[in-house]
């Protein structure tokens, strides 16, 4: 691969000298001017440039200040006077020049230098690469983390259309918990996802960790699904959720977890599953929204975290309202995977 050098001088005969110097390993280019340097880069992809400070109109410094966006990868040397000590200073801390020459130079020394410029372009281009495709490969695995729950919320609604607007709307009631409790955003999209998905831990019944060895029962859909979840790194903390969602406050829970072993989505989801259950319950008489707030007061500190229960009960009852039961579903797990997504997931009431 041969590199591409710019060499920006006002003086023709250090133009000369530094191209027959350098012609033989790099593609060179020259220029008399900051300007003239300009044009030259909007065309080439230059690696490194070599730049007298002293110039007429555009000074060095001014060159690699205007360089830094247009070529930010590309390797600055600049050559300078003994007398442009305070010069040097400024372009050293703006952080643009990769090293520094002073007139008259050694030609052994600058192409040993130079050669260790282009060393040093090469390991950042190559970094820069691997940075991108690293980015391109969270991007599709963004892409297939949102799939996968996607695909999941897609199947608890086909086994049950009651379920999946239940769902829906604990995971509405739950966001509007989490912002009151002013729960950092990351962690709120977590627990809005777990929320959708809650329904694959109904019963509490699934273990917090499961292994094949532990049970020779062939595991349930859920179970599996679950599993599914929690082999992926980036929904570990929505599986652990799910699975924690059973759990009493007091350590009284299936697991015999409690307080802060049960992690705060979880908690969350916990009372406004039951918050949801009371309003809509399916065997009896519905419940007003203070009524629900009443019942689940009485639990607080036995079932419920009590910092919820009061996040709870200082929401109005329009929290409930069948006016406002548009759920954004597809907002709530795109921001998961930091993908920005406008279309709505309607509940039925």
């Amino acid at each position: 691969m041969t590199y591409k050098l710019l060499i920006v001088d006002d003086e023709q005969a250090n133009l000369r000298l530094l191209e027959r110097l350098f012609s033989t390993e790099y593609e060179c280019f020259t220029a008399s001017s900051g300007p003239a340097a300009i044009k030259v880069l909007e065309q080439h992809d230059v690696a490194i440039i070599i730049t007298d400070q002293r110039m007429p109109g555009m000074s060095g410094i001014e060159l690699l200040k205007a360089t830094s966006t247009l070529r930010p990868h590309m390797v600055r040397i600049l050559l300078t006077g003994y007398t442009d000590v305070e010069a040097l200073v400024e372009t050293i801390n703006c952080g643009l020049v990769y090293m520094y020459f002073t007139k008259p130079w050694n030609n052994g020394e600058l192409k040993m230098k130079v050669s260790r410029a282009r060393d040093h372009y090469e390991s950042n281009r190559k970094r820069n690469s691997l940075m991108l495709a690293n980015e391109r490969l969270g991007q599709k695995l963004q892409s297939f983390t949102l799939g996968l729950v996607k695909s999941l919320v897609g199947m608890l609604r086909s086994r049950n259309e009651d379920d999946y607007n239940h769902a829906l709307r604990v995971c509405k009631h739950a966001n509007a918990i989490a912002r009151k409790l002013e729960m950092n955003e990351d962690r709120i999209n977590e627990m809005a996802t777990a929320a959708l998905l809650h329904t694959l831990n109904r019963s509490g019944s699934i273990p917090v960790r499961r292994h094949a060895a532990e049970s020779r029962v062939q595991p349930t859909h859920e179970e599996c699904e679950l599993g599914l979840l929690e082999s992926i790194p980036e929904l570990a903390n929505v599986a652990d959720m799910i699975r924690m969602q059973h759990e009493n406050f007091d350590g009284s829970g299936p697991r015999g977890f409690g307080q802060e072993q049960i992690p705060l989505g979880a908690r969350i989801i916990r009372i406004a599953n039951e918050y949801d259950s009371l309003l809509r319950p399916r065997d009896s008489q519905p419940m007003l929204h203070q009524e629900v707030i009443r019942v689940l007061s009485q639990r607080s500190g036995k079932q419920f975290d009590p910092k919820v229960v009061d996040a709870l009960s200082q929401l109005a009852a329009d929290i409930d309202d069948p006016k406002s039961t548009t759920v954004e579903a597809e907002t709530i797990l795109a921001g998961l995977n930091g993908i920005t997504a406008a279309s709505q997931i309607h509940a039925r009431t």
